[in-house]
């Protein structure tokens, strides 16, 4: 190793410093006390030849330490244990051509070995070429921007920095060439085409430029680029050529609408109108109705208007709105709705809102052909603003959409279309004939042997006997009870025929009636109160006989009220009597005895009070044994108020100690399971004759009063005390 600083001139500061270069004499550096024991070691180890070096102790116990060092504790050491950090290396000034070289040679060594380190990263080269390009070295910087392309010519951020080089250097002619070499290598990277034609137009090539267009146009790029190659030619007024430029982009970028709308706003924006209208036009032929979009003729409209053609414009509203579903055109809606508001009148408005509100109905009825409410609303919108034949069809349509189970209950929101069809025909259209055709058509697709809609068949005898066709209205009526018979289809008939005043075809009604539910008991009232009212009393009594003789009746208590009532209308006081006793042989209720007393009491004759007593009284004794005291009470108080109307004292005094006793009792309650769920209060009712019977009501009886008694006593000892008190104060 020299030790004199003038032999080892090319040696970097930093490594003579390590090495000692340039100390007194007599001191060594700490490289050089390394080198000196690493050489005595290397001796020792020789002269120790084949001496065996001692093996390292196997560690013995491998058990985790108490203390666990993280690998955020090494960092956070390693952090806090960091060497001081050098400062940084004096600034060097350079004085002379020599150390310029120095310098020039110590750089370009330093980048060429980073790059023969790693010839990929591309940063390096960049590098390289612009400290060479900073030093005026444009020859050399090309020369590594070359070398660097020879490594990746697919980098982009390398072509750039090379043409821009160039142009930075006014190397015009080298820029054109780079950037020709580029756009043939990368022919898709629209970055270069950007760069070349922007380069062209500022140095004032404008053939150039727009040669480069030509030649990136054929690669059939994006829309921005056709865009830019427009904007340029309009820069230059060539409104010609930019229209020649718009119909090579848009034929083969034709299913972008957006292109054929900014062909015609360019049009229009130039003035050549009558182009933008067949821009327009050409659109919508081309695309058709199966590719139809509503901002093309959003746009076609906001053209028309502004060109004042307001008639043009609603033709294009409406033959888009014709043709496009709803939920592709809300915004032609919208704007549909805002140029009726400009420039049309009310019936304009209420035109957008009908049509709006159609397209919403025909929506929902695609979606579900079943939702019979969507096709009443739909409907009653067309009928309010349509033609008849309109009308006709959205009838048909919705009618044709027939339940497909054949239950009642799926049936029921169903039949409410025929109703309405056949009462537009009849009210709104005037049309019988057809009227009677829907009405037929109806009966016959419900299944009447699975159920009926006895509301279609009497519509249907109304409508006929309107028209004046009886027999109909009678035949519709009687092939209902034929072929379904239904409690509403005989009412229903009986009325026509009692409006018609043909009684006997009421009988034979009733008795067919009658035949079909002997049980209904409304029915016998009905048929009873028909030959009182034609004064058949006999006919109506035997009526009333052979009902109560039904073994099952669905009201049996109406019934028997009302053949009491007509018997007592009748005055046939013993014969109302008769009944209520074969009455009371059915049925011990409260309500049959009370009534009869009152009836007693109601007739007015000699004995009729004590006669309304003694019902009372046998009344009493026969539900002396019934469970129900709820029932013994209100029979009592109903007695009770006739006594004190009516009777003695000793008659008022006799029934009040018939009167029950209020007691508060407990009993257990039970879940549905069977558990216990607690305790419950509730009042029972204790009679006189019960307590009289039972030795336990006694007892409690008397300790009742042996506890008033003792209430009593213990009250009377206390007044003398107070007595005194209040004296002494």
């Amino acid at each position: 190793i020299p030790a004199s600083s003038a032999s080892c001139s090319g040696i970097p500061s930093v490594v003579r410093k390590l090495w000692g270069f340039g100390q007194p004499s007599g001191q060594i550096s700490w490289v050089q006390v390394e080198l000196r024991s690493a050489a005595a070691t290397m001796a020792a180890s020789t002269a120790a030849g084949k001496q065996r070096i001692p093996k390292v102790a196997k560690v013995k116990n491998k058990a985790p330490a108490e203390v666990q060092i993280t690998a955020e504790q090494l960092l956070r050491e390693a952090k806090e244990r960091e060497l001081e950090l050098l400062p940084p290396p004096p600034q060097q000034k350079i004085t002379d051509e020599e150390e310029l070289n120095d310098y020039k040679l110590r750089k370009r060594k330093t980048f060429e070995d980073n790059i023969r380190k790693n010839r990929t990263v591309i940063s390096n080269w960049i590098k390289y070429a612009q400290w060479e390009e900073s030093l005026k070295e444009i020859q050399r910087a090309r020369s590594i921007y070359e070398r660097a392309l020879d490594v990746d010519y697919r980098n982009i951020t390398l072509w750039l920095k090379y043409a821009e080089m160039e142009m930075k250097n006014r190397q015009v002619n080298h820029a054109r060439n780079i950037w020709d070499r580029a756009i043939t290598t990368l022919p898709r990277v629209n970055q270069f085409w950007y760069k070349y034609t922007y380069m062209e137009e500022m140095l004032g090539n404008i053939a150039g430029a727009r040669q480069v267009f030509e030649r990136w146009m054929e690669w059939q790029p994006e829309e921005q680029a056709w865009h830019s190659y427009i904007n340029f030619e309009l820069r230059y007024k060539e409104v010609d050529r930019a229209r020649t430029i718009y119909e090579r982009y848009i034929l083969p970028a034709s299913s972008v609408i957006t292109n054929w709308i900014k062909y015609a706003r360019f049009e229009e924006k130039h003035g050549y109108f009558a182009h933008a209208r067949k821009v327009y036009e050409r659109a919508v032929e081309f695309f058709g109705d199966e590719h139809m979009d509503e901002h093309l003729y959003v746009a076609f409209a906001k053209f028309e208007e502004n060109q004042k053609e307001f008639e043009r414009v609603r033709v294009i509203y409406k033959y888009a709105l014709d043709r496009i579903s709803k939920q592709e055109a809300q915004e032609l809606f919208k704007n549909y709705t805002i140029f009726e508001k400009k420039f049309g009148d009310r019936r304009g408005i209420e035109d957008i809102i009908v049509s709006k509100r159609r397209f919403q109905y025909e929506e929902e009825v695609k979606a579900n052909p079943h939702n019979y409410d969507a096709w009443f609303d739909y409907l009653r919108l067309v009928e309010s603003d349509a033609e008849a034949e309109t009308v006709r069809e959205v009838y048909e349509r919705a009618i044709a959409n027939v339940p497909p189970i054949q239950e009642k209950r799926h049936w029921k929101r169903y039949i409410y279309l025929w109703v309405n069809y056949a009462l537009y025909e009849e009210l709104e259209a005037k049309d019988p004939e057809r009227t009677r055709q829907v009405y037929q058509a109806s009966l016959e697709l419900i299944p009447h042997k699975k159920f009926t809609f006895a509301k279609m068949w009497l519509l249907y005898a109304q409508f006929e006997i309107r028209q004046k066709n009886l027999p109909f209205a009678r035949r519709a009526l009687g092939t209902s009870i034929g072929k379904c018979p239904k409690n509403k289809l005989f009412k229903g008939y009986i009325e026509l025929e009692l409006q018609l005043r043909e009684f006997d075809r009421c009988r034979k009604l009733y008795e067919k009636f009658l035949e079909f539910g002997p049980e209904n008991c409304t029915s016998w009232i009905k048929f009873a109160e028909l030959e009182t009212i034609l004064g058949d009393i006999e006919r109506a009594r035997a009526i009333y006989e052979l009902a109560i003789s039904q073994p099952r009746l669905d009201m049996p208590e109406v019934l028997w009220k009302s053949y009491i009532d007509f018997e007592i209308e009748q005055e046939e006081t013993e014969r109302t009597r008769n009944l209520y006793r074969r009455l009371l042989q059915r049925t011990q209720h409260v309500k049959v005895w009370i009534s009869f007393a009152q009836f007693e009491l109601s007739s007015g004759k000699e004995g009729s009070l004590a006669k309304c007593r003694q019902i009372y009284e046998e009344a009493n004794k026969t539900m002396r044994n019934c469970e129900e005291k709820e029932e013994r009470l209100m029979l009592l108080e109903s007695w009770r108020s006739f006594e004190d109307e009516f009777g003695t004292v000793s008659d008022k005094e006799r029934v009040d100690k018939l009167m029950p006793e209020k007691v508060k009792k407990r009993r257990k309650v039970q879940a549905d399971d069977g558990s216990d769920a607690g305790w419950e209060e509730y009042y029972d009712y204790i009679f006189p004759e019960d307590a009289a019977n039972q030795p336990n009501l006694k007892l409690l009886a008397m300790a009742k009063l042996w506890k008033k008694q003792q209430q009593e006593k213990e009250a009377a000892e206390q007044d003398p005390d107070k007595d005194i008190d209040e004296s002494e104060s």
